[in-house]
């Protein structure tokens, strides 16, 4: 299974450009509140908001001290926007009591911020500090089940497999590839099997 899961790594690190970013804001804290926001939504949406919502409020600080009214007007085409504002202030308020202004780093304690599950977490230990990560979103999971099937789109699951069978120092760029192809080769609906450069290595494909 290493030599397959190398195989898919190779072929997707020399297809795709190094740098991939889906979300616009880099600044730790701003990554963290776009990917929270990110959720049920596309990135795109989630970029057309945030030049707004950090222009008003930039820091931690800032964005806690906010009134939830208007966080939800900033954010309403986002979706679950009342659940996704008071979220995203009370993350302002923790990090500010609690990790001193800063975001962590450590995944237990990012995971005791509101609207923090592990997808975000290590999206934020990947994305902003190049700390070895696997970040499992729909995309994800549908291309390594489909490639390796799997048979289950459990998160966690699908996070260990990769984990397990792939050298640490490849988690980073594995995650942002897999991903982007995903998004523009293996669709849910219809994916454009024909063009895949995984074709011969997937499962679904064979079958």
């Amino acid at each position: 299974m290493k030599d397959k899961i190398d195989k898919v790594h190779l072929l997707l690190d020399g297809l795709y450009p190094k740098e991939i970013a889906f979300l616009e804001q880099r600044n730790p804290f701003q990554f963290l509140i776009s990917v929270i926001l990110s959720a049920q939504t596309t990135d795109a949406k989630v970029n057309q908001v945030t030049p707004t919502l950090f222009a008003k409020f930039p820091t931690p600080l800032s964005l806690s001290q906010a009134d939830v009214s208007e966080i939800e007007t900033i954010i309403h085409s986002t979706g679950f926007y009342k659940a996704k504002a008071k979220n995203i202030i009370e993350c302002s308020k923790i990090i500010c009591t609690t990790f001193n202004g800063q975001v962590p780093t450590e995944m237990e304690d990012l995971l005791k911020l509101p609207g923090v599950g592990r997808k975000t977490a290590n999206c934020v230990r990947s994305n902003v500090y190049n700390i070895p990560s696997i970040v499992v979103d729909t995309h994800f999971s549908r291309v390594i089940n489909r490639v390796f099937a799997l048979g289950t789109r459990d998160p966690l699951i699908v996070e260990n497999f990769v984990c397990k069978h792939l050298d640490s120092e490849y988690w980073n760029r594995f995650s942002m590839t897999v991903n982007l192809h995903g998004r523009e080769v293996c669709h849910s609906q219809k994916p454009a099997c024909e063009v895949c450069a995984l074709k011969n290595l997937c499962c679904e494909v064979k079958s």
